[in-house]
């Protein structure tokens, strides 16, 4: 079964929805409730991230940052990350290549 275009748990407190992904570039659009955690943990892919909405701590290969509505992050191929949301946030992360270990078509 397809999990293109709908809503899915991740962690606690944390749901995702991936968008169609192209030949070697992914969308998905991620929402955290106060608190929850993006588990640390590292992929192969590149990443960016802006958030659409709240406060996000990243740590990535030990160091932190917060960002905000209207701000993104950079978390290069390899690089040990995972993020905690402040307050109730909302991500839209894009990912290079197609994270083939999330998408089920």
């Amino acid at each position: 079964m397809s999990n293109i275009n709908v809503w899915e748990n991740a962690e606690p407190g944390v749901k995702r929805k991936i968008f169609e992904p192209g030949a070697g570039i992914m969308m998905m659009e991620v929402h955290f409730e106060e608190g929850a955690e993006g588990y640390v943990h590292s992929h192969p892919h590149e990443q960016l991230s802006y958030c659409l909405r709240g406060r996000l701590e990243f740590t990535v290969d030990g160091e932190t940052k917060v960002i905000v509505a209207g701000e993104t992050i950079y978390i290069p191929s390899g690089a040990k990350h995972g993020c905690r949301a402040l307050e109730a946030s909302a991500l839209l992360d894009s990912f290079t290549p197609v994270r083939e270990d999330l998408v089920k078509r």
